[in-house]
């Protein structure tokens, strides 16, 4: 459901890069486009494709129809949501299909096809916006309480199990803003920084993973990688590596190893950010380290995306053939 629409999440995160409030072009008229396509738009697009792996283009369209449901009963980007009800929606009337397939007297097909087709849709949107989407706000608020309880009892590094997967499910700016900023400012406050700010927005983890792809990936899919790279660490748009880790789930694993890692870095080196760093770039991590403090954050970033990338090269399997490489060599043979 991800992989085909790379293109669509790479062009949000370039528009999201660069005009973006703190972006490299500020612009008020093109950042509009920004939260309709990350809550709207590639939502849908997931969805759509899901249907469409279940029962052709008639899927497609209720899957679609089914994730505007979530695109409502939810302030947060349902891609989690996506895969779930684009799916099932489709399922839903290829069960209703085959209830009707011959069983319609001749002329009335498109006329019945086409309201079927309607009436799941409209259910299954109904169901996405009163079950799915609520469902899926009370998940967030467990993450961000979980995320609470580790930081108040200075498990930091342990953080990382919940900040990690919540990131991947498009939950990081709820976390982040919605739990670490506040608590962050308040040590700010009090000793001129605070490591909290770096939890969440450390771009090493999801470099690590996009370089592991580059080098040990498919083939097919190694070309859109270097343009993820610059979005995700030079323009501090992490979401663009999310699909990646969607498409191999194991890949979480990574996230979590580099994340806990970073964070055992910068605590060791006392490291810490006068503020929030948005978006999380690597400049915007060098314009709120206070005086004398780029050790520690270097090389909590460096420790986090070196993590990272070895235990997601593993993952992919360093040294083996990749299923294009295999298909080139039987071509030969």
């Amino acid at each position: 459901m991800v992989m085909p629409n790379i293109a669509a999440f790479i062009a949000w995160g370039l528009i999201t890069a660069v005009f973006f409030e703190h972006g490299w072009w500020p612009n008020e008229r093109f950042a509009a486009l920004i939260d309709p396509m990350s809550h709207v738009l590639l939502p849908v697009l997931i969805g759509y494709t899901g249907g469409r792996m279940v029962h052709a283009q008639r899927g497609a369209v209720v899957g679609a129809v089914a994730t505007m449901g979530l695109v409502v009963g939810s302030p947060s980007p349902m891609f989690f949501g996506a895969m779930i009800v684009g799916p099932l929606a489709a399922w839903a009337l290829k069960y209703v299909d085959g209830l009707t397939e011959n069983r319609i007297r001749s002329g009335f097909e498109m006329l019945v096809e086409n309201f079927s087709a309607g009436i799941v849709g409209a259910f299954a949107a109904l169901f996405g916006a009163l079950a799915v989407g609520p469902v899926m706000r009370v998940f967030t608020d467990a993450l961000g309480e979980g995320v609470r309880f580790l930081v108040q009892h200075h498990l930091l590094p342990f953080a990382a199990v919940l900040i990690e997967p919540a990131k991947v499910l498009f939950l990081n700016n709820a976390v982040n803003h919605g739990v670490l900023g506040p608590l962050g400012i308040a040590e700010s406050s009090e000793a001129g920084k605070s490591v909290l700010f770096m939890l969440e927005t450390n771009p090493g983890p999801g470099f690590g993973i996009l370089l592991a792809y580059l080098l040990f990936g498919p083939r097919s899919l190694r070309p859109s990688v270097p343009a993820a790279m610059a979005i995700q660490f030079l323009g501090g748009i992490h979401e663009i590596y999310f699909p990646y880790v969607l498409m191999k789930p194991s890949m979480v694993l990574a996230a979590i190893s580099g994340g806990a890692a970073g964070i055992v870095t910068f605590m060791a080196t006392g490291a810490g950010l006068v503020a929030t760093p948005s978006p999380g770039s690597i400049f915007a991590y060098l314009a709120e380290t206070p005086r004398g403090g780029y050790f520690g954050v270097l090389a909590g970033v460096a420790v986090a995306a070196g993590v990272s990338f070895l235990i997601g090269s593993l993952l992919l399997g360093v040294g083996r053939l990749t299923r294009d490489d295999l298909s080139r060599s039987e071509g030969e043979l």
